[in-house]
């Protein structure tokens, strides 16, 4: 299988090469339920076999469990294969399993306790943490990680972490690009006005966005995309399903923004499933197909724990949409008339 790739470069330093299907490894790090180790490779193995060559990780994926488990996968590949994403703004510190974070999300997980730093030494002490535990010399983008409120739990909360940041680890961040230690920096958050916020106000390349321009929701379309067309910033879009609701329907206790799905949801993907009947369309390789469609769009990085999810993913990116799904999506009034589809 060939998958499409799409090149980046807004530095004019070569840039990086995306494969339109990337691997988010979240789920790698025993998201929800525990996988064991023979499972985890043997899903990473069949995504380069197929052509996979965007690996995304964090120190905070299975308190670390997520990039030890890609040390393994990657060695002996070229390191110019392909391509590496990992996070900065938690530190993982030792503690006892009593007193780990992250029970009930993350199963079978080293016993570590988070501990948010987005300062110029947190930045630089994270880079050197992640690149043992993936047995790399490099990675090539790093994301500032969780910088919204959604994870920072209040408004206030979000300014004092961004202005941490701004006041520390964007110069580090800087700094390690300037050095061609790492390709490029960003940030990997929930909501796209924190990424706005930042673009505004610092020379980022690139956003993961998670669950914030999809089939389902499209309002980055008003101020945020347009800013980042016309600064040569790269989206890499993560959560393209919503959390789930997108690839399983709207089944009761369907997932929607890693929680159960609210009546309204529920309601509009309904909606959403009978326009993919009329024509034939897997709802899943729509939501898959959909963010691509935007010219900042580098990459879609769903996650994947096993071989049958990601044998499904790989299935959407080689979709063909008809073009009369585009259309009746917008004249049923469930998609912005000015979302791009072509």
């Amino acid at each position: 299988m060939t998958l499409a790739t799409r090149h980046w470069d807004r530095l004019g330093n070569g840039g990086l090469t995306f494969t339109e299907l990337g691997f988010g490894t979240a789920p790698l790090g025993n998201l929800y339920r525990a996988i064991s180790d023979a499972d985890a490779r043997a899903v990473l193995d069949l995504s380069w076999d197929c052509g996979v060559r965007y690996y995304d990780t964090a120190p905070l994926y299975g308190l670390g469990l997520s990039e030890t488990r890609l040390n393994p996968f990657l060695r002996g590949k070229a390191r110019d294969a392909y391509v590496l994403s990992s996070k900065i703004g938690r530190l993982m510190r030792a503690t006892t399993p009593d007193k780990r974070d992250g029970f009930g999300k993350w199963f079978d997980v080293p016993a570590r306790n988070e501990v948010f730093d987005y300062g110029y030494d947190g930045v630089m002490r994270s880079l050197e943490f992640s690149l043992e535990r993936l047995g790399v010399d490099r990675i090539d983008i790093l994301y500032a990680h969780d910088l919204d409120v959604f994870s920072q739990g209040s408004q206030a909360a979000l300014d004092a972490k961004l202005a941490a940041l701004m006041g520390g680890g964007y110069k580090a961040l800087v700094s390690l690009r300037d050095q061609g230690l790492i390709r490029a920096f960003g940030a990997g958050v929930n909501e796209w006005q924190s990424c706005q916020w930042m673009a505004e106000r610092g020379d980022f390349d690139l956003f993961l966005l998670a669950g914030r321009y999809t089939l389902l929701e499209q309002e980055a379309l008003q101020t945020f995309l347009p800013l980042c067309v016309e600064r040569g910033i790269g989206i890499v879009v993560g959560g393209p399903y919503n959390s789930g609701i997108l690839a399983t329907g709207a089944r009761p206790g369907a997932f929607y923004n890693y929680d159960p799905a609210p009546p309204e949801i529920l309601a509009k993907v309904a909606r959403i499933e009978a326009v993919c009947a009329r024509h034939r369309v897997r709802m899943l390789d729509a939501a898959f197909q959909f963010p691509l469609r935007h010219k900042a769009v580098v990459s879609v990085i769903p996650g994947g724990q096993g071989v049958g999810e990601m044998r499904s993913n790989l299935a959407a990116s080689q979709a063909v949409i008809p073009a009369a799904f585009w259309a009746e999506m917008k004249a049923e009034g469930l998609m912005r008339p000015d979302a791009p589809v072509e």
